[in-house]
């Protein structure tokens, strides 16, 4: 059995995000949480559309409704990618990962009658595959992990791709409503959709697992120092392989609920996310270097992201400035982040 992990500045408490000694101050310790400059951009930017978009309704509950409903099914996946790059790994393979588990709900359920929860049990299945498949890979090579990640995106992409149009003649596929699972996975609570409540349980998942739990010392552990926490009895590689399947998982899951939301599958469905969900993540405060991060963090990562993207909707602007507002936010995160971690540092 694997032994605990001793608290070091390699493998600090998960509570202190992952960074070295705990700074004396109270200045340096709220300087020091990962979440500190996400909260600070998540309130700059929304003050910015409550301003030059409250008129057009951004501040009304369909408006709130409508980044948060944006932000929900990102967060979905942004919980676990975090995880991962926590512990210092990267997952391209996502994007792909909800193409694919959109035509096996579509296919197996639309095409060839199979009871649609039948056919989500072999989506989440497959997805556990693709993980377990990633993590083994990338710890029994030491490849780096976004190569391993990439060529199984593109494996999966083109496998998807050839056996949509084998098995069912097309790349998009029709499915007929079931009333649970539209109850489950695309059900309206109000104005918000209940992937809100989704993307809420998994965050609060993933956070009780990184700061209550071993395995989250483990995490943080593996990212910060994968040599000290080896040494220290942490059991890396099996650490990385459940994240990744972890990521794989939550892939699926949305793949699953837009294909029941939308009434069908489609091959191309989620490459948007293969970067989204990182950019959350780092605005969000995570470090790509890994040992350092927060889900606090990383839920107003992705709620800066929803606010965006609807915000430039409602100001009337052209939509293509959300990929300005959100490329000046990633560099402006990279860049705050390092800086408040090096300054918590020598804060005593």
């Amino acid at each position: 059995m694997s032994t605990p992990v001793k608290t070091t500045p390699q493998t600090a408490k998960p509570t202190e995000g992952g960074a070295g000694p705990r700074p004396r101050t109270l200045a340096g310790r709220t300087l020091r949480r990962p979440e500190f400059g996400a909260l600070v951009g998540a309130v700059a930017v929304y003050a910015f559309f409550m301003v030059t978009a409250s008129g057009a309704g951004f501040v009304s509950l369909e408006g709130t409704a409508s980044w948060l409903d944006t932000a929900a099914e990102l967060g979905i996946i942004a919980a676990p990618v975090a995880l991962l790059l926590i512990a210092g790994e990267f997952d391209l393979s996502i994007g792909s990962t909800i193409g694919a588990a959109s035509m096996i709900v579509a296919i197996s359920s639309g095409t060839y009658g199979f009871p649609q929860w039948i056919s989500i049990v072999l989506a989440l299945a497959f997805s556990l595959l693709v993980g377990l498949v990633n993590g083994i890979v990338t710890t029994r090579t030491k490849l780096p992990s976004f190569i391993v990640t990439l060529g199984t995106q593109l494996v999966i992409g083109g496998a998807a791709l050839g056996f949509s149009r084998a098995l069912s003649g097309t790349t998009a596929v029709s499915l007929g409503p079931d009333p649970v699972m539209q109850a489950l996975f695309a059900s309206k609570i109000g104005p918000f959709q209940s992937s809100l409540l989704w993307w809420i349980g998994i965050t609060v998942v993933a956070a009780w697992i990184l700061t209550r739990t071993r395995f989250g010392n483990w995490v943080y552990a593996t990212g910060g120092s994968l040599e000290v926490a080896s040494e220290a009895g942490v059991p890396v590689a099996r650490i990385k392989i459940i994240l990744f399947m972890g990521t794989s998982f939550g892939a699926a899951l949305v793949g699953i609920m837009q294909t029941i939301a939308f009434n069908g599958g489609d091959v191309t469905r989620g490459r948007a996310f293969v970067f989204d969900a990182v950019i959350a993540a780092v605005i969000g405060g995570v470090l790509l270097q890994g040992g350092y991060g927060s889900m606090l963090g990383v839920l107003l990562g992705v709620a800066t992201y929803g606010i965006v993207n609807i915000g430039i909707f409602y100001t009337g602007w052209n939509t293509d400035y959300a990929q300005l507002f959100l490329g000046a936010l990633l560099l402006v995160a990279v860049i705050a982040n390092n800086y408040f971690r090096k300054l918590a540092l020598t804060s005593r």
